[in-house]
Order: C-alpha cells, then structure tokens, then sequence
C-alpha cells in the first residue's frame, strides 16, 4: 500500500503546455505515473509528445477520469487553477507553484470541501515508489520499502531519500508538504494516513524552523494516536536569532518555532532527533523489517 498516491492514480497536469509543465509531466509518465494529459485555456484539442491538452479540468476529468492534478501556473493563477480541479471533483491537487500569495491560500483552504486533498503550495510533490510520482522529485533515488517520509524542504527530502537508499532502507510514500506559512496537508495529516497504512513501519519526518506544525505532531504522537515509530530531523539550528531564512514558512516568532523548541517538543515524548541527514539511517535500520527493493 502507499498513502494518497498509487499505481491506479490518473494524473493531469494544469498548465502542461509551459516548459515546466510538459517537462515535468514526461519525468512522470517516464516513471510509470498515468498522466494522460492536461489543461491550457485555450490550446484544447491539441496534443503535446503525445499528451492530451484540454482547455478545462472539467472536460479533461470527463475525457480521461483522472482524479489527481498537478499545478505548473504562475502565481497569480494558482489559487484559481487549485478551486477549478476541485469544483471538477479532483480528489487529490498538488501545486509546485511557488510564490502563491498567502490571502489566496487561505481562502483556497477555506474553500476546499473535504473530499479534496491539497498538497502545496510551493512544493516538490510526492512519491510512491514503484507506483507513481507526482512532482518535481529526482525519480532515481527512490526505493520501494516501509519508511513514510514527510518534509517541509525537497531539497532535504532528496538528500535524506537518498541517505536511506543508499543505506538500504525503501519508502513507502515521501511527501513533500511544501514550505508556505498556509499549506493544505500538514504533518498531522500525514501521520494520520500513515497510521493506516500497514506497508508504512516508521516514518521520517522533516521539520525546519518557523511555525508549529512540527510540535503539532509532537502532539499527536504524545497523546497515542500515532504509535508507529517517529524519527526526526529540524533544519535550521544554526539561523541567527530573529531573522527569517529560507522559505516564506521558515518565520520564528519569539520563543514559538525555533529549532530548539521544536527539538525539545520531540525528545520530551522519545522521538529521536538527528543532528544531521547523515545519522538517520542508522537511527531508522532498527525500525523497519524488510530491505528496499530499488
């Protein structure tokens, strides 16, 4: 099994006629993803390297029954891009744009009904492997296994996805929840399906200062509704006091999302905190029972 994203997932791609966009839609039909094809307003009834272009997700749902997109718009249309595939009863949305101002964020998350899940914005997307890929991810370091991994950064995702190839040890689904102040998945969530998931034997997850998501899982695990085993990695120790780094998330607000406080939310219930990407393999062996299969 896998959480969101498996080898049944049919995807399209909203803004597949853009560089980015089609180029990243044949990394994901290159890697096994079902991605049919796309929308551009517009450029309906043309085809792209054998994809299909739409001018509407509602007519391209109905043309191909997808029921996962991915995002590849500008800003400026993102938050539209995101309410039109969910009016069009697209189960799963990802959006890789980066730059989404936060107001139209927060009035996307308001108006999603819970049959849609939002993953983003300003993410690398997500991974099952051996299933499927949506996003922007280096397919080739992923391995089959039974580690969840969840990260706020994909350029630490990628790192440590590698470390635990690598070292051996396959994942189930790797998620990068993106690295905004307002996002649609969280870490909780993603715990949460974790917890269902029966190939999932331990997850990673992958914090970086700002914010409360991580002490919100924290949370979680302390009050025994996540009981599968948790290793953690917070990026960000060295920031200088009072400056914002890095992503528009990435914002410590007093004592409230720092590092430390983060850390300390995490090894006050027993999970192990690494000092660096390069310790967490060793951390994880113990937890899991089968090897990956690259």
């Amino acid at each position: 099994m896998s959480i969101f994203l498996n080898h049944e997932s049919v995807v399209l791609v909203q803004g597949i006629t853009g560089r980015e966009g089609l180029s990243h839609a044949t990394r994901m039909r290159a890697y096994g993803t079902k991605v049919p094809g796309g929308v551009t307003p517009g450029k309906g009834g043309q085809s792209v390297d054998g994809f299909a272009v739409f001018d509407t997700v509602r007519e391209a749902k109905a043309k191909t029954n997808a029921n996962t997109s991915i995002i590849f718009v500008p800003p400026p249309f993102a938050a539209d891009a995101i309410l039109e595939a969910a009016d069009a009863g697209i189960e799963l949305v990802i959006c890789i744009t980066e730059g989404v101002p936060v107001h139209d964020t927060l009035k996307v998350v308001a108006a999603l009904p819970p049959s849609v899940r939002l993953i983003g914005p300003n993410c690398p997307g997500l991974v099952s492997p051996g299933q499927a890929l949506v996003g922007i991810m280096p397919a080739h370091i992923f391995a089959e296994g039974n580690v969840g991994v969840i990260s706020r950064s994909g350029t630490l995702t990628y790192e440590i996805v590698d470390l635990l190839t690598r070292a051996g040890i396959g994942q189930s689904t790797c998620v990068g929840i993106g690295g905004d102040p307002i996002i649609g998945t969280v870490f909780v969530d993603c715990l949460q399906a974790f917890a269902n998931d029966p190939q999932t034997h331990a997850v990673v997850l992958v914090g970086e200062i700002g914010g409360t998501d991580e002490e919100d899982a924290a949370a979680l695990i302390a009050a025994g509704k996540f009981q599968k085993a948790v290793v953690a990695f917070i990026g960000g120790r060295s920031a200088p006091e009072g400056k914002r780094m890095g992503h528009a998330g990435a914002i410590v607000s007093g004592s409230s999302g720092t590092a430390q406080a983060k850390v300390a939310a995490f090894e006050k219930i027993g999970v192990p905190v690494a000092d660096s990407p390069a310790q967490i393999p060793a951390l994880v062996r113990p937890l899991v029972h089968q090897p990956a299969r690259v």
